[in-house]
């Protein structure tokens, strides 16, 4: 796979995440599929958290079950990254990118 489709692949999921891992641990570094690795994994611990956060509140306080909407800022990250994956950004996303743009040490090319 080239560095583009490894790069969106990271985004579709925790299983899409793996199959670009593994497929870039087995390759020569490439800082731009490292860069998308770190992005969609910080999306994807925002979002577990948000999720465990917003069950909480639901569950304590029905009343505010209009919070599960927050999920679709989720949603718009992973969109936002995949199109910067597709059109070769290394941009990071709105809110949750500069948080885990030096993280991830295990990822560095």
């Amino acid at each position: 796979m080239d560095r583009k489709t490894l790069a969106i692949i990271a985004y579709l999921s925790i299983i899409g995440w793996l199959i670009a891992y593994f497929q870039y641990k087995d390759k020569p570094k490439d800082h731009f599929v490292s860069y998308h690795l770190k992005q969609a994994l910080g999306i994807a611990i925002i979002s577990l958290l948000l999720g465990v956060a917003i069950n909480v509140v639901v569950s304590l306080v029905p009343a505010l079950s209009v919070v599960v909407y927050a999920n679709i800022a989720i949603l718009a990250l992973w969109i936002m990254g995949i199109i910067n994956a597709y059109n070769g950004q290394m941009k990071p996303v709105p809110v949750a990118g500069p948080i885990f743009e030096g993280k991830f040490s295990f990822l560095n090319s």
